[in-house]
């Protein structure tokens, strides 16, 4: 028995676990099903992540300390290829166990073998969306993906739940003895004011819908709670009417969706500019925390 562990209490485990695969095939809804509450924006829009999101589990014996990456995929600006090295970074640091996650709707493709590669043989891959691929579909993508070479499998519904339960104790039976890497009542690293901005461009993804998603960066420029002001940036002036919507109703829309997820009495202030080519300018992007 280890010194000071008092008789009949497991070993303490604690470890980092990132999420990678391409876009959208689930990453951020698994996190935030794996914690029970919201760390990290989703939606059906691909780079819906853009930063490295931290979740972290904690229980008696266990803390378990997600990644959640950006999609990794074929870049066609430099915000795309930074998000690229955001993930791969994460993968590059000092992690106990990667895991990769694959969509169970959609065939094994190119992007997903380039991503596999990025992946130690020991990681785990995990075939998710099985609640709408169906028996046969997620059987075929299981045999597929068994020709990567990964130690285990898992097929799961990040939106159901299911088999996720299953896989947060095989993720937890992997990491090394430990102390907790973070303070127990933690459960994300994400300022506030990075979180509110991150609200503010999910719904925006939500309401306008495929029109104008990958020009939006929003980010707070002024925080004195319960007052955020939080600016909106695109990069045409052809987008700032979309975004606005006739009468400011979309800017109404959105502000009344993120409030609903803010302490009672947030006041939010939403505002848009235009900030010509900003996902292809180095200061812009670094400015934007990318």
């Amino acid at each position: 028995m280890a010194e000071g562990r008092p008789a009949g209490r497991a070993a303490e485990r604690s470890g980092i676990v990132t999420l990678v695969g391409r876009p959208n095939v689930g990453k951020s809804t698994l996190l935030n099903t794996i914690l029970g509450q919201k760390v990290s924006i989703t939606s059906p829009v691909a780079q819906t992540t853009r930063n490295q999101v931290r979740g972290v589990l904690t229980r008696p014996d266990v803390q378990v300390v997600f990644v959640d990456t950006p999609g990794i995929h074929k870049p066609r600006s430099l915000l795309g290829a930074r998000l690229n090295d955001t993930a791969e970074d994460a993968l590059a640091a000092a992690v106990d166990l990667a895991v990769l996650v694959l969509d169970a709707t959609q065939p094994l493709g190119k992007g997903d073998r380039f991503v596999a590669a990025l992946v130690p043989s020991e990681g785990f891959c995990v075939v998710n969306k099985v609640d709408l691929a169906g028996r046969r579909a997620t059987l075929e993508q299981l045999q597929a993906a068994a020709a990567l070479g990964f130690s285990e499998y898992f097929p799961v519904s990040a939106r159901t739940g299911e088999g996720v339960g299953g896989l947060v104790e095989a993720v937890a039976s992997r990491l090394p003895e430990g102390p907790r890497l973070y303070p127990e009542d933690m459960v994300t690293d994400v300022p506030e004011a990075h979180w509110v901005s991150e609200l503010v461009r999910e719904q925006l993804l939500a309401v306008t819908r495929e029109e104008v998603p990958h020009s939006i960066a929003c980010r707070v420029t002024e925080w004195e709670w319960p007052r955020v002001r939080c600016e909106i940036l695109v990069e045409r002036d052809s987008q700032k009417p979309i975004v606005i919507g006739r009468g400011g109703s979309v800017l109404k829309e959105v502000g009344s969706r993120v409030r609903s997820q803010l302490p009672p009495g947030a006041y939010l202030e939403l505002f848009v500019k235009v900030d010509p080519g900003w996902q292809s300018r180095p200061k812009a992007l670094e400015r934007l925390g990318y």
